[in-house]
């Protein structure tokens, strides 16, 4: 298992935080390195990339850093996406990161994590 490092964009303003992950693979069960929202209260997730056959990814989140589980949207559906989209997370945890569950040798996921302060 590899854990792929994530950048940090700019996204151009003083409240909100942007995460990056990109060559989440399933040939070696990767994970991104998590990251720490603080005190960004409002998050989304987009995935997208090569899904491969199967491909599918997992938002997980844990407050302890060690032990993680799947995050849920708005809907209370679990953010687990074997197609390109956009999800709003509902949980607020202290740490998240993506996970690749599923692929094949051609599965090669990006996902981005957009987070917002309340003012």
């Amino acid at each position: 298992m590899a854990v792929r490092t994530v950048v940090m964009g700019d996204p151009q303003a003083t409240n909100t935080v942007l995460f990056t992950w990109s060559g989440l693979t399933q040939t070696s069960s990767d994970t991104g390195s998590p990251v720490e929202l603080y005190d960004h209260a409002d998050a989304s997730v987009q995935v997208g990339g090569t899904l491969g056959a199967g491909g599918t990814v997992v938002l997980e989140g844990s407050n302890d850093g060690v032990t993680y589980f799947t995050l849920n949207d708005t809907a209370a559906a679990p953010i687990s996406k074997t197609a390109a989209g956009l999800s709003q997370i509902a949980e607020v945890c202290r740490f998240i990161r993506p996970r690749v569950s599923a692929g094949d040798g051609t599965t090669s996921f990006t996902v981005t994590l957009y987070g917002r302060r309340p003012r």
